[in-house]
């Protein structure tokens, strides 16, 4: 009976080897290797396209807040030229004053978003750079594309500011006041939004050098303390 379950065993033995060769081989063969590589390129080709979208909708975008712009920016203009039409001195004056603290308001804004603008160009840079010294950017990338989306947003704002308060000389009525105070509270917003995701960008690319750092003193500290066992 023994000799027959120790035959037992031996044969277990083998099948399990005979399988695992099997896994190993099926693991190693040239097909799923290069079925891998095919797929590698599709995802890589797939991202590609998906970024060469998302970039086109930007300038999309980009194009359609200029435009905006412009247009505002000439119906503004014509509005100047306006006043010189207006007889009535006091009249005049207070057209002129209204065309101008118009101009003032959307110039804040206009600074505030290049500021924003300013620092995130700050931050690409420094995710280039740490990212060639390999340090993992990628929470610092998604930060910033937040960053991107949220000053799109504001400066689309911005551009509907514009065009509402080109659109007459004369006071505002009280439906344009409510909009515009409604847009000038989302742009607030908005550029806040923006200037935190820049803070959580750095903050992230603070922490990842951290992680980094540690990674590599432990790495030290455990071929000093081989060799030494070694020797």
């Amino acid at each position: 009976m023994k000799k027959y379950l120790s035959l037992f065993i031996v044969l277990l033995m083998t099948l399990v080897i005979n399988v695992n060769a099997t896994k190993a081989e099926d693991t190693n063969s040239p097909n799923l290797k290069i079925k891998s590589e095919e797929l590698r390129v599709e995802l890589k080709e797939k991202k590609e396209v998906l970024k060469e979208e998302m970039e086109a909708k930007r300038e999309e975008v980009r194009k359609k807040i200029e435009s905006m712009r412009e247009e505002a920016k000439q119906k503004m203009e014509a509005l100047r030229e306006k006043i010189k039409e207006e007889k009535d001195t006091v009249k005049a004056k207070i057209k002129e004053l209204r065309i101008t603290g118009r101009e003032n308001a959307l110039e804040r804004f206009d600074k505030a978003v290049e500021r924003i603008s300013e620092l995130k160009n700050k931050v690409d840079a420094l995710v280039l750079k740490l990212s060639a010294k390999g340090v993992d950017v990628t929470n610092a990338k998604s930060f910033v594309v937040t960053a991107e989306t949220k000053l799109s947003a504001a400066k689309s704002k911005i551009a509907e500011i514009n065009a509402l308060l080109a659109v007459s000389i004369n006071e505002l009525t009280s439906e344009n006041k409510t909009k515009l105070r409604i847009l000038a509270q989302d742009t607030q917003t908005l550029i806040v939004e923006a200037h935190k995701a820049l803070r959580g960008a750095i903050k992230s690319l603070k922490d990842a050098v951290k992680i980094k750092m540690e990674a590599e003193a432990n790495v030290k500290t455990t071929t000093s303390t081989t060799t030494e066992t070694t020797q």
